[in-house]
């Protein structure tokens, strides 16, 4: 059992917290390989490029269930890459969709500032009356 890690250990080489460790544990993107009679769980050593690999897919913005996609899809090496391009696909649609909401939101933010000037007491402002009546 020497060359398995503890979970601090792992947390600690993998920038982590033993919680998101924990978490991904119960949420299915990792496993240890066994525990110890007082408890402790161990991980194998590849567990640290798995966590990187997450890491990464959060980044991106991959949702956690998502990443537990391609973690599966990587355990069947016969499978096309066509099915991992298609995850990254339909991630890109979703980005740019939230980018055109954002887009949205920002000139109608842009066009409720330009109602008030900024000058005289709240109970005259513009931006206020617009968002009661609208």
């Amino acid at each position: 059992m020497d060359s398995y890690l503890r979970i601090g250990e792992l947390a600690r080489q993998s920038d982590l917290s033993v919680e998101a460790i924990r978490y991904y544990e119960r949420r299915g993107l990792i496993s240890p390989v066994s525990r110890s009679s007082s408890g402790y769980r161990h991980y194998h050593p590849d567990s640290l490029q798995r966590l990187s690999f997450i890491r990464r897919c959060k980044d991106l913005g991959f949702s956690l269930e998502e990443i537990l996609e391609l973690l599966n899809l990587q355990q069947h090496p016969e499978l096309s890459s066509a099915e991992v391009k298609k995850r990254v696909e339909e991630k890109i649609v979703l980005v740019e969709q939230k980018i055109s909401q954002l887009e949205q939101l920002n000139a109608s933010l842009h066009q409720l500032n330009s109602l008030c000037c900024g000058d005289g007491p709240v109970s005259d402002c513009p931006i206020l009356e617009f968002l009661k009546e609208h």
